[in-house]
């Protein structure tokens, strides 16, 4: 039996840098091995952004548009509209009776990302939530991989729970899941934060042009205590020495990098230039792929069309099998 991976992005914005490691690379390796779907999760993103769904829809296209530049194959991997696959919610609905508010309350990452948000005691319902929707999508699909930077694992485990109680209450339906992590850990912010985020203004978008790349390179975080190029640096934190790691395929050279910043001798501006370098190499065929792509409107709709069909036909299924194990009226 071939496996199925599930994985997917909220649509607010372009995809960055971050995805790319984090995810993307992953989901273009794998397609052809595993049946894959790509969710857009735009019910999701309503969670935290329901004032402005106008965002949201015109994201839709952006982050199809960003798919098929890092090469995803829409005839492999389905690209699926969330909202337009009625039996997620139904399986939310469900799902949302076996989790308790004080376990959801436990979820390290929603924690994390309410304190981020700043929502305190104004959390949205549909927010607070969200991971009993993520677990909906999850088996929905039968996904028993699923690709996760490790600071996701919480939501991971959630789902597993809920599987667990569900099979247990009503018999063995629903898939148990894996996490696939990553082996390059998440990326950090241009600005030295911990996490990259489109709405934090420190992140570099696949989309970005030449002079914009350049711009926020030349304002990554360094070692603040390398004041001149004489100076020994530390690369330890170093944010741009993490992007070399991260996107330069010449290691060795990058070795001699270290090397030289430790010892004093290598300027911060000379180490950007050769992350410029790399990643306009990385980048350029990126953005020649998107131009392509926004040349056919109508492709991409076929996309999603044709995507979300074959979406709905695995959850459909999947969704019977629900039915009929809970014994709900037919």
């Amino acid at each position: 039996m071939t496996r199925t991976i599930l994985t997917g992005d909220r649509p607010t914005g372009p995809l960055h840098l971050g995805h790319l490691v984090g995810s993307l690379r992953n989901r273009v390796a794998l397609q052809h091995e595993y049946e894959t779907f790509v969710l857009i999760a735009d019910l999701q993103a309503l969670t935290d952004h329901a004032d402005d769904p106008g965002l949201i829809r015109e994201s839709v296209i952006e982050l199809v548009l960003d798919y098929l530049a890092v090469g995803i194959d829409p005839t492999a991997a389905a690209i699926v509209v969330q909202s337009q696959v009625p039996e997620l919610s139904e399986l939310t609905v469900y799902f949302l009776n076996l989790v308790t508010v004080a376990r959801l309350q436990r979820n390290p990452t929603v924690k994390d990302e309410m304190r981020q948000k700043g929502f305190e005691a104004d959390v949205p319902a549909g927010f607070f939530v969200y991971p009993v929707s993520q677990a909906a999508d999850i088996t929905a699909f039968g996904a028993h991989l699923v690709p996760v930077g490790a600071d996701q694992l919480p939501m991971l485990e959630q789902t597993v729970e809920i599987v667990r109680r569900f099979n247990r209450l009503y018999g063995p339906v629903l898939v148990e899941p894996e996490a696939l992590v990553p082996d390059v850990g998440r990326l950090p912010g241009t600005d030295g934060a911990a996490k990259m985020g489109k709405s934090l203004g420190n992140a570099i978008f696949l989309s970005d042009p030449p002079d914009v790349v350049a711009r926020k390179v030349m304002s990554m975080f360094t070692d603040p205590g390398h004041l001149r190029a004489s100076d020994p640096g530390r690369v330890e934190g170093n944010v741009v020495f993490t992007y070399l790691d991260a996107f330069d395929p010449d290691k060795t050279a990058v070795a001699i990098l270290k090397e030289q910043y430790q010892a004093g001798g290598l300027g911060d501006v000379a180490l950007k230039r050769r992350l410029m370098g790399v990643l306009e190499s990385e980048l350029t065929p990126i953005r020649t792929r998107r131009r392509e792509a926004a040349k056919d409107p109508t492709h991409i709709r076929e996309v999603l069309k044709e995507g979300t069909a074959r979406g709905q036909a695995r959850t459909a299924v999947t969704l019977g099998r629900v039915r009929e194990a809970m014994g709900l009226y037919r």
